[in-house]
């Protein structure tokens, strides 16, 4: 077993992967246990998506590192979706999957022009094995961030998830929590993007969150299981990737997803 492990990490790639496992997996994993208690699944898929878009914009304005157009789009677009949710119009979900629809659509349009959309194909599955040390600086930082919001918001978040009129009475800023949580999903997910892919992020925030709540009876446990089967998925994904020499992000998701009907099936007993 050890001199699979040495095989494993003895390359800097993996490495830095490894390390970016251990940063951005419990990152999605304690982000999605409220996102799921919440019900804004459709929120953070929307979030994924528009992310073509912005990428699109960085390239029409001759942006250099498209990352900033990405990010900047998606904090417009998370706060201008929460402007919608707060409507609480009866087809809030359809609304926004219409927005999601349209971004990505226009984001395809542009990338697509002259047949170049092959230079950004990568970002639909990620690729976590390209990180480079200064990108995981960027995770770092944002850990920290979200660390302190959680440490802090958490139980106001809980309180808003179960009845926001109750939360404004108690004196809690419903409307800032809820915003600067919608740009901290925002900015994990677009950071995530490259990494991960399009087509995945909203998997691995949704799938460890929804495996804990089968088998969760509080809070406390919903959350340390969300962590922990993020974690984990995270790094069986990694290793069964490299030995099959199948992309990670896929895989990982794979993982989860086994995790999910293994937890499904035990809550059903």
């Amino acid at each position: 077993m050890s001199n699979y492990f040495a095989e494993l990490f003895q390359y800097d790639f993996m490495r830095r992967a490894f390390i970016a496992i251990l940063v951005i997996t419990p990152l999605l994993g304690i982000l999605g246990t409220m996102i799921v208690h919440k019900k804004m699944a459709y929120f953070s898929d929307a979030l994924g998506h528009s992310a073509l878009t912005g990428i699109a914009i960085g390239v029409v304005l001759g942006v250099m590192d498209t990352n900033v157009s990405m990010v900047i789009f998606a904090i417009v677009f998370a706060f201008l979706l929460n402007q919608i949710n707060r409507k609480n119009l009866a087809a809030t979900d359809t609304i926004i999957s219409v927005f999601a629809s349209c971004s990505t659509a226009i984001g395809l349009a542009i990338l697509s022009r002259g047949g170049n959309f092959s230079k950004y194909s990568g970002i639909l599955v990620g690729d976590i094995l390209s990180i480079t040390s200064k990108e995981i600086l960027y995770l770092v930082v944002i850990f920290a961030v979200t660390g302190v919001f959680w440490c802090v918001a958490v139980n106001k978040l809980n309180a808003i998830s179960i009845h926001p009129t109750l939360a404004k009475s108690r004196n809690i800023s419903v409307r800032l929590v809820e915003d600067i949580f919608a740009v901290i999903i925002a900015l994990i997910v677009t950071l995530s993007i490259k990494w991960i892919g399009i087509l995945l992020i909203n998997a691995l925030l949704i799938l460890p969150a929804a495996s804990s709540r089968n088998i969760s009876s509080n809070m406390r446990e919903y959350h340390g299981f969300s962590v922990l089967f993020s974690v984990f998925s995270g790094i069986i994904g990694l290793v069964i990737s490299y030995f099959t020499n199948v992309a990670t992000g896929p895989m990982i998701v794979i993982v989860a997803s086994v995790i999910y009907f293994a937890t499904y099936l035990y809550g059903k007993e």
